[in-house]
């Protein structure tokens, strides 16, 4: 596996490990999906306990079962995707960007497949406007994940010539 592969991997079982000791820890420890809501530094922070059945804050959300395989589906194709693109860069962002993606993404592809929906329970807010959305660390990572591909992962992976070295770039 070439360098670029074992970061990837790397950073998406870290973020994939800590996506789901915090799950663990808010819906089976803590209980919040019967709490509903636990203030921690209230207005600013709060748990507050979302079954996600769509993607993003709801969006294309199609039931419980006829968008759940077909989003699970998906993510594990973008992932693969991801893997098969990474293979080709060299970079230290693009293997943190597609690691911290494949990792949230797995981590929720864990949740919908455990409890039919992914777990969401951050919740920001200032005072005297109540956020209603709430997200999760694998959220997060996705999101972080995204912003640094699109940051620095603008230039083309190198090509080899074909005496084995790297193509020198035409100008």
């Amino acid at each position: 596996m070439n360098p670029t592969l074992r970061r990837v991997v790397a950073i998406a079982t870290l973020v994939y490990l800590i996506d789901r000791a915090t799950k663990f820890w808010v819906v089976e420890v803590l209980d919040l999906r019967s709490r509903g809501h636990v203030a921690v530094l209230d207005p600013w922070f709060n748990l507050t306990m979302a079954w996600n059945q769509g993607i993003n804050f709801g969006l294309f959300d199609m039931g419980p079962d006829a968008g759940r395989w077909a989003l699970i589906g998906l993510a594990l194709a973008i992932c693969a995707g991801l893997l098969f693109w990474a293979r080709r860069r060299t970079g230290v962002m693009d293997a943190l960007g597609v690691g911290l993606i494949i990792g949230g993404a797995l981590g929720n592809v864990w949740d919908r497949i455990r409890y039919g929906a992914v777990a969401d329970f951050l919740n920001f807010s200032v005072p005297g406007v109540r956020n209603p959305f709430a997200f999760n660390v694998a959220d997060a990572a996705i999101f972080l994940g995204a912003v640094l591909l699109l940051i620095f992962a603008r230039e083309p992976a190198p090509r080899k010539s074909q005496s084995g070295g790297r193509a020198r770039k035409r100008r």
